[in-house]
Protein backbone atom coordinates (compact mmCIF):
# COMPACT_ATOMS: atom_id res chain seq x y z
CA UNK A 1 0.00 0.00 0.00
CA UNK A 2 1.70 3.33 -0.71
CA UNK A 3 2.50 6.29 1.96
CA UNK A 4 -0.22 8.13 2.84
CA UNK A 5 -0.16 11.85 3.83
CA UNK A 6 -1.60 13.82 6.65
CA UNK A 7 -1.99 17.55 5.26
CA UNK A 8 -3.98 18.33 8.48
CA UNK A 9 -5.84 16.56 11.35
CA UNK A 10 -8.90 16.75 9.62
CA UNK A 11 -8.87 14.58 7.01
CA UNK A 12 -6.42 12.48 4.99
CA UNK A 13 -5.18 11.58 1.61
CA UNK A 14 -4.18 8.48 0.15
CA UNK A 15 -2.96 9.38 -3.45
CA UNK A 16 -2.35 7.47 -5.83
CA UNK A 17 -3.89 4.54 -4.21
CA UNK A 18 -5.19 1.40 -6.42
CA UNK A 19 -8.84 0.12 -5.26
CA UNK A 20 -7.28 -3.49 -5.75
CA UNK A 21 -5.07 -2.74 -3.08
CA UNK A 22 -7.38 -1.77 -0.87
CA UNK A 23 -6.38 -3.61 2.74
CA UNK A 24 -10.26 -3.16 3.38
CA UNK A 25 -12.86 -2.07 0.82
CA UNK A 26 -13.59 1.74 0.86
CA UNK A 27 -10.24 2.30 3.37
CA UNK A 28 -7.21 3.25 2.84
CA UNK A 29 -5.59 1.39 5.67
CA UNK A 30 -7.61 -0.83 8.43
CA UNK A 31 -9.62 0.29 10.57
CA UNK A 32 -8.30 -0.05 14.38
CA UNK A 33 -9.08 -2.78 16.76
CA UNK A 34 -12.09 -1.88 18.66
CA UNK A 35 -13.70 0.51 15.69
CA UNK A 36 -17.12 -0.99 14.38
CA UNK A 37 -18.33 -0.68 10.58
CA UNK A 38 -21.60 0.80 11.14
CA UNK A 39 -22.66 1.30 7.34
CA UNK A 40 -20.97 1.33 4.02
CA UNK A 41 -22.27 2.45 0.59
CA UNK A 42 -22.02 4.49 -3.18
CA UNK A 43 -23.91 6.58 -4.24
CA UNK A 44 -26.43 5.41 -7.17
CA UNK A 45 -25.13 6.65 -10.61
CA UNK A 46 -28.77 8.09 -11.94
CA UNK A 47 -29.04 10.10 -9.27
CA UNK A 48 -25.74 11.96 -9.90
CA UNK A 49 -27.02 11.84 -13.65
CA UNK A 50 -29.33 14.12 -12.76
CA UNK A 51 -28.22 15.78 -9.39
CA UNK A 52 -24.98 16.41 -10.39
CA UNK A 53 -24.59 15.92 -14.28
CA UNK A 54 -27.67 17.92 -14.90
CA UNK A 55 -27.80 15.09 -17.55
CA UNK A 56 -32.15 15.75 -18.00
CA UNK A 57 -31.56 19.17 -17.92
CA UNK A 58 -28.86 18.97 -20.76
CA UNK A 59 -31.12 16.74 -22.49
CA UNK A 60 -33.89 19.38 -22.13
CA UNK A 61 -31.46 21.94 -23.62
CA UNK A 62 -30.62 19.69 -26.51
CA UNK A 63 -34.42 18.45 -27.46
CA UNK A 64 -35.44 22.41 -27.48
CA UNK A 65 -33.05 23.32 -29.86
CA UNK A 66 -33.41 20.26 -32.43
CA UNK A 67 -37.34 21.59 -32.27
CA UNK A 68 -36.17 25.01 -33.20
CA UNK A 69 -34.38 23.85 -35.88
CA UNK A 70 -37.06 21.80 -37.18
CA UNK A 71 -39.77 24.87 -36.99
CA UNK A 72 -37.50 27.18 -38.91
CA UNK A 73 -36.90 24.52 -41.20
CA UNK A 74 -40.59 23.83 -41.82
CA UNK A 75 -41.09 27.93 -41.87
CA UNK A 76 -38.30 28.41 -44.46
CA UNK A 77 -40.93 25.37 -46.61
CA UNK A 78 -38.40 22.46 -45.51
CA UNK A 79 -40.05 19.02 -45.99
CA UNK A 80 -39.50 16.27 -43.35
CA UNK A 81 -35.99 14.96 -45.22
CA UNK A 82 -34.67 18.48 -44.66
CA UNK A 83 -35.29 18.57 -41.22
CA UNK A 84 -33.85 14.85 -40.66
CA UNK A 85 -30.59 16.75 -42.80
CA UNK A 86 -30.73 19.65 -40.31
CA UNK A 87 -30.41 17.44 -37.62
CA UNK A 88 -27.27 15.61 -39.10
CA UNK A 89 -24.82 17.17 -36.76
CA UNK A 90 -26.69 18.26 -34.53
CA UNK A 91 -28.06 15.14 -33.04
CA UNK A 92 -24.73 13.66 -32.60
CA UNK A 93 -23.67 16.43 -30.88
CA UNK A 94 -26.25 15.91 -28.48
CA UNK A 95 -25.61 12.56 -28.59
CA UNK A 96 -21.96 12.48 -27.86
CA UNK A 97 -22.30 15.05 -24.96
CA UNK A 98 -25.31 13.29 -22.93
CA UNK A 99 -23.04 10.32 -23.14
CA UNK A 100 -20.34 11.68 -21.63
CA UNK A 101 -22.36 12.82 -19.00
CA UNK A 102 -23.92 9.43 -18.15
CA UNK A 103 -19.99 7.99 -18.54
CA UNK A 104 -18.83 10.10 -15.63
CA UNK A 105 -21.78 10.01 -13.20
CA UNK A 106 -21.27 5.93 -13.58
CA UNK A 107 -17.75 7.03 -13.42
CA UNK A 108 -18.11 8.70 -10.05
CA UNK A 109 -20.67 6.23 -8.48
CA UNK A 110 -18.37 3.51 -9.06
CA UNK A 111 -14.98 5.05 -7.39
CA UNK A 112 -16.69 6.08 -4.14
CA UNK A 113 -17.04 4.50 -1.42
CA UNK A 114 -18.90 5.96 2.01
CA UNK A 115 -18.11 4.26 4.88
CA UNK A 116 -19.74 5.17 8.71
CA UNK A 117 -18.15 3.64 11.95
CA UNK A 118 -18.68 4.43 15.51
CA UNK A 119 -16.24 7.22 15.06
CA UNK A 120 -15.83 9.04 12.00
CA UNK A 121 -17.08 9.00 8.42
CA UNK A 122 -15.02 8.19 5.88
CA UNK A 123 -15.34 9.05 2.02
CA UNK A 124 -12.97 7.65 -1.00
CA UNK A 125 -13.41 9.47 -3.65
CA UNK A 126 -11.63 10.09 -7.23
CA UNK A 127 -12.71 8.69 -10.34
CA UNK A 128 -8.34 9.38 -11.49
CA UNK A 129 -6.48 10.19 -8.76
CA UNK A 130 -8.51 8.32 -5.40
CA UNK A 131 -8.54 10.26 -1.73
CA UNK A 132 -9.53 9.55 0.98
CA UNK A 133 -11.38 11.50 3.16
CA UNK A 134 -11.62 11.01 6.79
CA UNK A 135 -13.81 12.99 8.98
CA UNK A 136 -13.63 12.15 12.79
CA UNK A 137 -16.97 12.68 14.91
CA UNK A 138 -15.28 15.28 17.07
CA UNK A 139 -14.44 17.49 14.19
CA UNK A 140 -18.16 17.63 12.82
CA UNK A 141 -20.67 20.14 14.14
CA UNK A 142 -23.86 18.95 12.20
CA UNK A 143 -25.06 16.66 9.84
CA UNK A 144 -28.49 17.13 7.29
CA UNK A 145 -30.70 15.31 5.04
CA UNK A 146 -31.67 16.31 1.98
CA UNK A 147 -34.70 14.32 0.64
CA UNK A 148 -33.97 14.67 -3.50
CA UNK A 149 -37.11 12.26 -4.44
CA UNK A 150 -40.01 10.21 -3.57
CA UNK A 151 -38.11 7.15 -3.70
CA UNK A 152 -36.32 8.17 -0.35
CA UNK A 153 -32.81 8.93 -2.42
CA UNK A 154 -31.18 12.24 -1.26
CA UNK A 155 -28.25 13.26 0.58
CA UNK A 156 -26.53 13.88 3.77
CA UNK A 157 -24.60 17.16 4.18
CA UNK A 158 -21.78 17.24 7.04
CA UNK A 159 -20.77 20.26 8.55
CA UNK A 160 -17.43 20.71 10.25
CA UNK A 161 -16.24 22.15 13.02
CA UNK A 162 -14.55 26.30 12.59
CA UNK A 163 -11.22 25.73 11.42
CA UNK A 164 -11.95 22.30 10.16
CA UNK A 165 -11.96 23.26 6.28
CA UNK A 166 -11.38 21.22 2.71
CA UNK A 167 -11.43 23.01 -0.37
CA UNK A 168 -14.60 22.45 -2.37
CA UNK A 169 -12.67 21.55 -5.47
CA UNK A 170 -11.12 18.85 -3.98
CA UNK A 171 -14.24 17.43 -2.92
CA UNK A 172 -16.50 17.86 -5.71
CA UNK A 173 -18.91 16.30 -6.78
CA UNK A 174 -18.52 15.01 -2.94
CA UNK A 175 -19.34 18.81 -1.79
CA UNK A 176 -23.41 20.81 -0.82
CA UNK A 177 -23.69 23.14 -4.14
CA UNK A 178 -22.92 26.99 -3.27
CA UNK A 179 -21.41 26.40 -0.01
CA UNK A 180 -18.07 28.00 -0.93
CA UNK A 181 -17.37 30.33 1.94
CA UNK A 182 -17.13 26.63 4.35
CA UNK A 183 -17.31 24.23 2.22
CA UNK A 184 -19.39 21.14 3.33
CA UNK A 185 -18.57 17.23 2.79
CA UNK A 186 -21.60 15.76 1.32
CA UNK A 187 -22.67 12.12 1.10
CA UNK A 188 -24.94 12.38 -2.32
CA UNK A 189 -27.38 9.80 -4.26
CA UNK A 190 -27.74 7.53 -1.10
CA UNK A 191 -30.84 5.23 -2.15
CA UNK A 192 -31.98 4.76 1.19
CA UNK A 193 -30.55 8.45 2.45
CA UNK A 194 -33.05 8.45 5.53
CA UNK A 195 -31.83 5.23 7.13
CA UNK A 196 -28.20 6.27 6.76
CA UNK A 197 -29.16 9.23 7.87
CA UNK A 198 -30.23 7.45 10.96
CA UNK A 199 -27.31 5.54 11.67
CA UNK A 200 -25.31 8.58 11.60
CA UNK A 201 -26.88 10.33 14.00
CA UNK A 202 -27.23 7.90 16.21
CA UNK A 203 -22.79 7.05 16.08
CA UNK A 204 -22.79 10.82 16.61
CA UNK A 205 -24.72 11.39 19.21
CA UNK A 206 -22.94 8.16 20.72
CA UNK A 207 -19.45 10.14 20.17
CA UNK A 208 -21.05 13.16 21.79
CA UNK A 209 -22.20 11.53 24.84
CA UNK A 210 -18.67 9.49 24.84
CA UNK A 211 -16.84 12.63 25.14
CA UNK A 212 -18.67 14.55 27.20
CA UNK A 213 -18.51 11.50 30.01
CA UNK A 214 -15.34 12.20 32.34
CA UNK A 215 -12.46 10.44 31.60
CA UNK A 216 -12.72 8.40 34.58
CA UNK A 217 -16.17 6.98 34.04
CA UNK A 218 -14.61 6.24 29.97
CA UNK A 219 -12.22 4.71 31.35
CA UNK A 220 -14.03 2.38 33.64
CA UNK A 221 -16.52 1.52 30.26
CA UNK A 222 -15.99 -1.98 28.77
CA UNK A 223 -15.45 -2.07 25.11
CA UNK A 224 -18.72 -2.56 24.58
CA UNK A 225 -20.68 -0.37 25.97
CA UNK A 226 -18.49 2.44 24.68
CA UNK A 227 -18.47 1.26 20.78
CA UNK A 228 -22.26 0.10 21.03
CA UNK A 229 -24.12 3.00 19.38
CA UNK A 230 -27.85 3.98 20.74
CA UNK A 231 -31.08 3.43 19.04
CA UNK A 232 -31.54 4.61 15.29
CA UNK A 233 -34.13 6.62 16.34
CA UNK A 234 -32.11 9.48 16.97
CA UNK A 235 -32.73 12.25 14.78
CA UNK A 236 -29.51 14.07 12.65
CA UNK A 237 -27.96 17.25 14.16
CA UNK A 238 -29.33 20.12 12.70
CA UNK A 239 -31.70 18.17 10.25
CA UNK A 240 -32.72 19.39 7.12
CA UNK A 241 -35.24 18.02 4.56
CA UNK A 242 -35.37 19.47 0.93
Amino acid sequence: MKAVRKPSPGHRHSLGHEHEFEPQHGLPELLPPGEKLLWQGSPEWKALAVEVFHARKLAFYFAIILVLRAVFVVADGGGLLDVVKSWAWLAPMAGIALGIMLVLARLAAGTTVYTITDRRVIMRIGIVLTVAYNLPFKRMEAAGLLLRGKDGHGDLPITLKKGERIAILQLWPHARPWHLARPQPMLRGLKDARQVGQVLAAAWQAAQDELELPAAVRADQRPEQRSEPRGASAGLPRAQAA
